[in-house]
């Protein structure tokens, strides 16, 4: 009897596992890149882009623009291809891009016109005249709600100066309601109160996003200016490190152990890694204490996003993402930043 029990139940684990090995699955990836200055070579009336024309100091003309364009292209439709060959990822955000024209020239270059990307874009009050926009595959994204939310000055003596908002896209994936807000929050030329403040906005925003759905499954991605360990992030927008430890409210940040455990990041400055480019993501987002349920969309995988041509072969920056200037010569490049991805699954029906 005995015998005959045991092998019962391995007859029974034997049936759990093939129907489990049964199932398919849906993949989706969603990226970050920040594109380093992707400007045309036109003055924007009310910007300071001067330096990007070409008798500005970076003598930025119509060769600069046009290879500028075919590599961030190229970076692009790269991205989500290690576990999604010729497809790429769903929605990829971004920062640095001056305007509609850069991102209609950016769409056309062929490898990212093949899959039919487009973009949401919403006009901002930078000076500098960068802003945040979002590409998209529409036969994966589909767009229902866009809006810019600004961000607002907490201290009255900063009233005047204007940066770079919120973009926030809602809309439908995988037959499911998911948003992005896409941030570039301030730079470390300013202190960490104004990233910690735009950490308190950005969980402002998501947390109305969820009072209208609470189904609404939410990613905040962008150049926060500030590592997964910095206030803005762990305490402001309230980032958990470990997937276990994210409760109602909280948002979970995968990015958090690649800097603190591995000490790999997305740009390379002083000697030392950062980890400034990030992907967060509420709780309905993931499977918690090892469960492994995909019945509906769920965070499963991340990574840098990393090939050779992203980095400096030679010289003083070797073994640095290899930008566009440097040291006021023209490398030819790509971003100062790497890009990241996060990986999305869905069991078939």
């Amino acid at each position: 009897m005995k015998r005959l029990n045991i092998i019962m139940i391995l007859l029974m684990w034997l049936a759990t596992f093939t129907a489990s090995a049964q199932k398919k699955y849906s993949c989706y990836g969603i990226g970050f890149y920040n594109q380093e200055n992707l400007f045309d070579t036109c003055h924007d009336e009310g910007k300071r882009d001067y330096d990007f024309l070409p008798t500005g100091s970076y003598r930025w003309n119509g060769l600069k623009y046009t290879h500028k364009l075919r590599n961030m292209a190229r970076a692009l439709a790269d991205m989500g291809t290690d576990k999604l060959p010729g497809v790429g990822c769903a929605v990829i955000g971004l920062s640095e891009v001056e305007n509609n024209k850069v991102l209609d020239d950016l769409t056309a270059q062929e490898p990212l016109k093949a899959r039919g990307y487009k973009y949401v874009h919403i006009e901002g009050p930078d000076r500098r005249g960068i802003d945040c926009a979002l590409l998209y595959n529409p036969a994966l994204f589909k767009v229902y709600n866009t809006k810019l939310v600004p961000y607002v000055q907490e201290l009255k003596k900063d009233s005047a100066f204007l940066t770079r908002g919120f973009l926030t896209v809602s809309g439908e994936l995988a037959g499911e309601h998911v948003a992005f807000i896409v941030c570039h929050w301030p730079s470390r030329a300013a202190t960490s109160f104004y990233r910690e403040s735009g950490g308190r906005q950005v969980k402002v925003v998501k947390d109305s996003l969820l009072r209208n759905d609470p189904k609404v499954k939410i990613f905040v991605m962008g150049d926060m200016n500030d590592d997964p360990t910095n206030k803005s992030m762990t305490e402001a927008l309230g980032c958990k490190a470990d997937i276990d430890n994210v409760d109602e409210g909280d948002m979970y940040n995968p990015w958090y152990n690649i800097l603190a455990k591995e000490g790999k990041g997305t740009l390379f400055y002083g000697g030392s890694w950062n980890l400034f480019d990030q992907i967060v993501m509420t709780p309905n987002l993931l499977n918690k204490k090892g469960k492994k349920d995909f019945s509906t969309l769920k965070y499963f995988n991340h990574h840098i996003f990393m090939r050779d041509y992203l980095i400096q072969s030679e010289g003083k920056y070797k073994g640095a993402p290899k930008r566009t200037h440097a040291g006021g010569v023209w490398l030819d490049g790509y971003s100062d930043h790497l890009p990241v991805v996060v990986y999305l699954a869905k069991e078939q029906k």
